[in-house]
C-alpha cells in the first residue's frame, strides 16, 4: 500500500511526520516536515503534538511542509505477539494506588489518575504495527508521530480533547473502564468517576460559552474495553477563545484528577516516572478554521530497543488497588495486541 511505503522511505530519511486517520473515517493525512528542527507552537497552523506537563510544545506546521491524503486500502492484519514485560510492577503501582486512596480520604482531593510505564525489551516493525493499529481500532483517533529529536509514538485514542468549527466546539467527559460486554453494568466507582470529570468541564466553561449542552452518559466501546462517555457542547464567545478553551481543558480531571494543580503536583512526586507526552494533546490545529484535538491516550513509545506502553487509571475513595492494577494490564493489551516483531 503506497502510505505504508511513504512511511518507511520517510523513516528512513529521519525527517519528523506525522500520519493520522480520525476516528471512524477511512481517509489517511500525511505530514512530513522539510527540516529536522523542533517548531515550538506560537498558533501556527499545524499539527500538534503536546506533553502532560513538562516538554517541549511541538508543531508540524501545515504551510510550507508536504501534506497529502489518500483512502484506507483494505489492509491485512499482521500477525502480533504479546511481549513480556521488562518487570513486575504489581506491588509498586498497587502502594501507589493504595497511596492515592489514602490522599483522596485524608481529604487533599477528590479523584487522582495514576499511571505506569510497561517497558517492553523488544524491537518492533514500526510500519506493521501501525498497520495493524488502523485496522484494529476503526472508531479511534489512530496516529504515528515520529521526529528525530522528540521521538516515535504511535497511538489509538478514544478520547477526544475538543473539536472546533468557527465558533462552536464540542469536549467529551470520558472516564470508567471496564472490559467490554453486551451488558455492560457501571458501578458508583466508575459512575462517580465519570460525572467528576463532567462537572469539572462544565465548572470551567459554562460561564464563558453561550449555546451550552451536557448530554447523559452512555457506555461506548473502545477495543475491547467500555467507558462512560458524555457529550459536551457549545459557542465561543468573542472574549473565550480556542486557546483559552484548550488552556482550561488540559489536562482534564480524565488524565490528571480534581482538583488540576494539587493532582498534578501528587503525581510528578509520586509516579517515579516521566509521561512525556502520554496524557498530553495532539491532533490538527487550525486547519481550514477547524481544530480537532485528542488526548493521547492508548500509547506506546519507541525508544531505543524498547517500547514503552504508557497505561493509567482514575482513583476515587473506593478504589482497590488490585483491580486498578488490573484495568491497566487491560488498557495495555490495545497497544499489546497489534505489536509486530522486527
Amino acid at each position: 500500500m503506497i502510505i505504508l511505503e511513504e512511511i518507511q522511505a520517510i523513516l528512513s530519511q529521519q525527517k519528523p511526520f506525522v500520519c493520522y486517520v480520525k476516528p471512524n473515517e477511512t481517509v489517511w493525512n500525511l505530514l512530513s516536515q522539510e527540516n529536522d528542527g523542533i517548531i515550538a507552537f506560537s498558533g501556527q497552523a499545524g499539527f500538534l503534538f503536546m506533553p502532560f506537563h513538562e516538554g517541549k510544545h511541538v508543531v508540524i506546521p501545515f504551510e510550507g511542509n508536504k501534506f497529502s491524503q489518500g483512502n484506507l486500502e483494505k489492509l491485512e492484519q499482521k500477525s502480533a505477539e504479546n511481549f513480556i514485560s521488562e518487570t513486575n510492577q504489581k506491588e509498586a503501582f498497587e502502594n501507589l494506588v493504595a497511596k492515592g486512596i489514602e490522599a483522596i480520604k485524608q481529604g487533599e482531593f477528590d479523584k487522582v489518575v495514576l499511571s505506569r510505564k510497561i517497558v517492553l525489551k523488544e524491537q518492533i516493525s514500526i510500519v506493521e504495527t501501525f498497520q495493524n493499529l488502523i485496522t484494529a481500532y476503526p472508531t479511534a483517533f489512530r496516529y504515528l508521530f515520529c521526529h528525530p529529536k522528540i521521538g516515535l509514538w504511535m497511538g489509538a485514542t478514544p478520547e477526544q480533547l475538543v473539536k472546533i468549527n468557527q465558533n462552536q466546539f464540542e469536549t467529551v467527559a470520558l472516564a470508567g473502564t471496564q472490559l467490554y460486554s453486551e451488558n455492560v453494568v457501571w458501578a458508583t466507582k466508575e459512575i462517580e468517576e465519570q460525572q467528576f470529570v463532567t462537572d469539572y468541564i462544565v465548572t470551567k466553561v459554562k460561564d464563558k460559552v453561550t449555546q451550552f449542552m451536557v448530554t447523559d452518559a452512555k457506555t461506548v466501546k473502545a477495543g475491547n474495553l467500555a467507558h462512560l462517555k458524555s457529550l459536551i457542547s457549545g459557542d465561543l464567545t468573542t472574549d473565550f477563545h480556542v486557546n483559552d478553551l484548550i488552556k482550561t481543558l488540559h489536562p482534564t480531571p480524565a488524565v490528571c484528577g480534581l482538583p488540576k494543580e494539587k493532582t498534578i503536583d501528587f503525581i510528578l512526586k509520586n509516579e517515579g516516572y516521566n509521561r512525556k507526552y502520554y496524557a498530553g494533546f495532539l491532533g490538527e490545529y487550525n486547519k481550514n478554521n477547524q481544530t480537532d484535538l485528542f488526548v493521547n491516550l492508548r500509547c506506546l513509545e519507541v525508544e531505543n530497543d524498547v517500547v514503552n506502553i504508557y497505561v493509567g487509571c482514575g482513583i476515587t475513595k473506593d478504589s482497590n488497588p488490585e483491580k486498578e492494577f488490573v484495568e491497566t494490564e487491560n488498557k495495555s493489551m490495545t497497544m499489546r495486541n497489534v505489536l509486530v516483531s522486527k
